[in-house]
């Protein structure tokens, strides 16, 4: 087999220097210029290299992070935000009085320190009368987290994942219990509405979920906002003690709704 000669690169061929040089948008800097078997390498403004660079980084970052989204719907079997929850925001939640603006304040300061909220998995409670808009607001940090943020997120009703677990019971559905409660884990933030929102006792099933839920998200520190339309002292009949000490370790945000409700109004 016949190998072809590799010629080194002789050191006489490769010289650098440094000259003055202008950037139309950053003004003056040092350029390097690197001479190589006879051609002029010139280095780049070093503003514009760190501008490009970071905006690289910003796309590669988008991109994976939608694939994720891509991924956890796909596994969840529909979208991660209900279509009739998709335009909430907190931008176009109304605040008329002063209730309201506090708890859109904190919902505001959940998202914008998200980072360190994501940390140690500090988890907050929506918890109040039917109709102040706890799920917009619910649904709007979601929807806001993964507007401006590479983090992922998905709103869901108990009642609507006990409904999907239940229907693994079916000897032709594709999915498991273990996969639903697996993909209600994985997400950056989890919104959990609805909870006791019968007001019943809930059932050993129901309770069992819960946990697993809570409990999964607990053990791989990550946050979970749950919404319902109970008083402090009643959460834990609905979720079960454990749940909310887990839900209170970090130190849990409390979010009281204790207006009248305003449902049908526009931006609630």
């Amino acid at each position: 087999m016949r190998s072809e000669k590799v010629t080194p690169i002789n050191q006489a061929s490769l010289c650098g220097r440094t000259q003055p040089a202008e950037c139309e948008k950053h003004g003056a800097f040092e350029q390097k210029v690197t001479m190589l078997l006879g051609k002029a390498l010139r280095s780049q403004c070093p503003e514009c290299s760190r501008i490009a660079k970071k905006e690289r980084e910003a796309r590669a970052e988008a991109e994976q992070a939608l694939n994720v989204r891509l991924a956890i719907s796909r596994k969840l079997g529909d979208s991660l935000i209900p279509k009739r929850f998709a335009d909430r925001s907190l931008a176009n939640y109304k605040a008329e009085h002063k209730g309201q603006a506090e708890a859109l304040r904190f919902c505001r300061h959940y998202v914008k320190t998200f980072d360190q909220i994501a940390d140690n998995g500090r988890c907050m409670v929506l918890l109040g009368k039917p109709g102040t808009g706890k799920t917009h607001l619910g649904a709007g940090m979601a929807n806001d987290l993964m507007r401006s943020t590479s983090h992922s997120a998905v709103y869901r009703t108990v009642g609507s994942i006990l409904q999907a677990i239940r229907a693994t019971y079916d000897r032709s559905s594709d999915a498991t219990e273990a996969s639903i409660l697996a993909n209600l884990v994985e997400p950056s933030l989890l919104v959990l509405d609805e909870v006791g929102v019968s007001k019943e006792q809930p059932s050993d099933f129901e309770l069992t979920t819960l946990f697993a839920i809570i409990n999964g998200r607990y053990e791989q520190v990550k946050p979970t906002v749950v919404i319902s339309n109970l008083s402090p002292e009643q959460l834990p009949v609905a979720m079960g003690e454990r749940c909310v000490d887990r839900l209170r370790e970090g130190g849990m945000i409390v979010v009281p709704f204790e207006w009248e409700s305003h449902r049908g109004k526009e931006g609630i």
